[in-house]
């Protein structure tokens, strides 16, 4: 497994989109989830993020320059129980919603697919972690279209049993820059993990092409109490 460092992963790429990392804490206590947002666009870029009860939602920076909130305004993480969920879009909701009704969380992204923004055709990436009694997995999905075409749905799955320590696994939604934006292919990254929550989320944040990020969230959750340390940085303050 090639581990590559979070630092090089981001500054190597002006334009991943929104990304989300979920991993485990190089000292093995802690399980470990980020999510940054990026945008081109005016709209895309009037944003921040917020705390939600145990979850964060988006809201406009300045109320005038909104001019459609369909995409960009949406709740990235929500909590239900011991799971907590992340993910780009409003699907946080249906995961939220199907799981508490019983359905697995493959079953209830079934029920969605990549976002209606031709000829980019976004995917939606989302991720699950499942803490209980000592024990910690964690599962990311992509739903992208089939090479650009907006009939055809990629649908991927790739689930982290006891994850190892100082690792993370990073998706995003775009490979880079470009137009249309080419959607993310292969296997989530390996990454590293190294040192506290205000470590993260500092190589992060700093690694962020400068002028396309907006927003980031951090948070380690103990293993073993279920308690949560989070971290949320803002470029619009």
């Amino acid at each position: 497994m090639n581990i590559v460092s979070i630092e090089q992963e981001l500054k190597n790429n002006a334009y991943p989109g929104r990304g989300i990392i979920i991993g485990r804490s190089e000292d093995g206590k802690k399980a470990v989830t980020a999510y940054f947002i990026m945008g081109r666009s005016v709209n895309s870029r009037n944003r921040v993020f917020v705390e939600d009860g145990e979850g964060i939602r988006t809201q406009a920076f300045d109320e005038s320059k909104l001019s459609d909130p369909s995409l960009i305004i949406y709740a990235p993480v929500r909590v239900l129980g011991n799971n907590t969920i992340v993910t780009n879009g409003d699907q946080t909701d249906t995961i939220y919603d199907l799981m508490s009704q019983g359905l697995t969380f493959e079953q209830a992204l079934r029920t969605r697919t990549f976002e209606p923004d031709g000829p980019n055709w976004t995917p939606r990436i989302s991720g699950v972690m499942h803490i209980e009694n000592g024990e910690y997995d964690f599962a990311l999905s992509i739903l992208k279209s089939d090479a650009g075409d907006p009939a055809s749905t990629l649908r991927q799955t790739f689930a982290y049993d006891n994850p190892k320590a100082g690792v993370g696994r990073f998706i995003h939604t775009y490979q880079c820059d470009g137009n249309p934006l080419p959607s993310f292919e292969g296997e989530p990254a390996a990454v590293e993990l190294k040192g506290c929550i205000n470590c993260v989320t500092k190589a992060i944040w700093n690694s962020l092409n400068e002028d396309n990020k907006v927003s980031l969230f951090v948070r380690f959750i103990d293993i073993e109490t279920g308690e949560y340390e989070t971290r949320i940085v803002n470029k619009n303050q």
